[in-house]
């Protein structure tokens, strides 16, 4: 396997900087925006832009929930075995609310489908928006796109893009993985 790092370090953490700076542009004081992180990696990401809102504006009033997408997949009765579930944490209705829908990768397109109708049971939101840390922007299913990027990455559909977490896998980085020609 041939590895590639497209984000690690100290630029990792600036990407996320720059998004939540771009955030604030568009919803300034977040009295009537909440984020919801897509399980199971999204909900990592989004954790990181809500600690870095909250030191930002100097606030701890935003809102953030977690989302499960697992039963509104178009796929999840074609796997074997078992599925299983997260449990949505949104301890809040979405209501007349603008949501931005935060994921690591954006690569089909296929979760972010899942997700937009998973989050109707919340209310129906006044404006949704989505954030993601990675674009894999040639390799979508369905017409969907990203409102703020941290990175676009041109990626064959072979390739295999891998976010790293602090909190899971020690560091924060973001590899592409390709397999060596034969």
């Amino acid at each position: 396997m041939q590895k590639r790092t497209l984000l690690d370090g100290n630029k990792f953490q600036i990407t996320i900087k720059r998004l939540c700076h771009q955030l604030i542009e568009n919803h300034t004081d977040f009295s009537n925006t909440v984020l919801i992180g897509i399980q199971p990696r999204g909900s990592y990401f989004a954790d990181r832009v809500k600690q870095e809102l909250s030191e930002i504006l100097k606030t701890k009033n935003i809102r953030k929930g977690n989302l499960d997408i697992t039963f509104f997949r178009d796929d999840f009765r074609r796997k074997d075995g078992i599925v299983s579930a997260s449990s949505n944490t949104i301890d809040f209705i979405i209501e007349g609310c603008n949501v931005v829908l935060i994921d690591d990768v954006l690569w089909t397109g296929r979760t972010i489908r899942a997700a937009l109708d998973a989050l109707l049971a919340y209310g129906r939101p006044a404006k949704v928006e989505l954030m993601v840390l990675i674009d894999r922007r040639f390799s979508r299913h369905v017409p969907i796109e990203p409102d703020y990027i941290g990175q676009q990455v041109d990626s064959l559909d072979s390739q295999l893009v891998k976010v790293s977490w602090k909190e899971t896998e020690g560091e924060d980085k973001v590899i592409l993985l390709s397999e060596r020609n034969k």
